[in-house]
């Protein structure tokens, strides 16, 4: 089994991948800063249960470190051996890039500069970049392909255009074999307090109403948690050649927001009070992926209809928060 590190592993993704690993016989030790973006606790829990998860085989190790700290994150790689690392560290969220690029500067910049500075001097099989489907901004085509021109309309996505650029650079003069993945609206259980289902499902619970953007008219490709872990893995499974390659993993399906709410509501048994609100400036209409050149490289996979990821979260949701009904 291989020895992975995961960035940024009290979050959403990487939390749920180092789960996977974990119960596979994998070694992961897991970087974190706990930042308070969103509920702290939320991610401690998320810790705790890897912890848990990993007692029987002493598997995993979680260190606190911002990828900002050079002389830290030099200290912890020079003392490891890793196959794989997986880095999912960033400043998450498109509306709070408008209000605060100079953090995702810090964190997504120069966080994932850091990192690659060190990795350029390791021996590792794969450095796997998290990048955003937010990248390729409001495409007029019916679907977005790796191949694109990028137009980041937010600095969220633009510190990602960033990093793939650094990263393509380190990998072509450092023989860095390097793989991005452009996330397109990920979900499910254990999910971030800051995307749509979890502040719908908790306001709607809450009877509070919910804000709908762009009056309802965004389309989604939302993309269930498990999905997203099935093609991460295949880093491992596969025994690639490829120096710097790119793909879009996202559902190839699109869902209607409204359809996504009504659904929810559905779940709950529960109506929702709607505030429509006109498109907020940064916001992504919605782009629909391409899925050609990652189905050739890793093979096709059935994706989790939208209905039983909605009601995976729903079941998680009332369970981590003692919801009655």
């Amino acid at each position: 089994m291989g020895n992975v590190l995961i960035t940024g592993a009290a979050g959403f993704i990487g939390f749920s991948l180092a789960k996977n690993l974990l119960q596979e016989g994998h070694n992961v030790i897991g970087l974190d800063n706990m930042n308070s973006y969103y509920d702290p606790e939320l991610k401690k829990q998320r810790i705790i249960h890897l912890e848990n998860y990993s007692k029987k085989l002493n598997n995993f190790k979680f260190i606190k470190l911002d990828l900002e700290d050079m002389l830290g994150m030099s200290n912890m790689l020079k003392n490891q051996r890793f196959d794989y690392v997986y880095h999912f560290a960033a400043q998450a969220g498109v509306r709070y890039s408008l209000e605060n690029p100079r953090k995702y500067f810090e964190s997504n910049v120069t966080g994932t500069f850091n990192l690659i500075e060190i990795l350029k001097s390791c021996v590792i099989k794969r450095l796997v970049l998290a990048s955003t489907s937010s990248i390729y901004g409001n495409s007029h085509k019916s679907m977005v392909t790796e191949s694109d021109a990028l137009n980041p309309i937010q600095f969220y996505a633009a510190s990602k255009e960033i990093d793939e650029k650094m990263c393509k650079i380190y990998s072509k003069i450092y023989d860095l074999n390097v793989t991005v993945f452009r996330f397109f609206t990920v979900y499910g259980p254990w999910g971030r307090p800051d995307m749509a289902l979890f502040k719908f499902v908790k306001s709607i619970i809450e009877q509070r109403p919910i804000d709908i953007y762009n009056n309802g008219n965004h389309s989604r490709s939302f993309t269930y948690i498990d999905d997203v872990i099935f093609y991460l893995k295949k880093i491992i499974e596969i025994d690639s050649d490829s120096k710097y390659e790119i793909y879009n993993l996202g559902n190839p399906k699109f869902v209607e927001l409204l359809d996504f709410i009504e659904i929810i509501e559905n779940k709950l048994q529960l109506s929702a009070q709607k505030r429509f609100l006109p498109l907020q400036f940064g916001d992504v209409q919605g782009n629909l992926p391409d899925m050609n050149k990652l189905i050739n490289e890793f093979g096709d996979h059935e994706f989790v209809d939208v209905e039983v990821g909605i009601n995976n979260f729903i079941s998680w949701y009332k369970s981590y928060y003692r919801v009655l009904g």
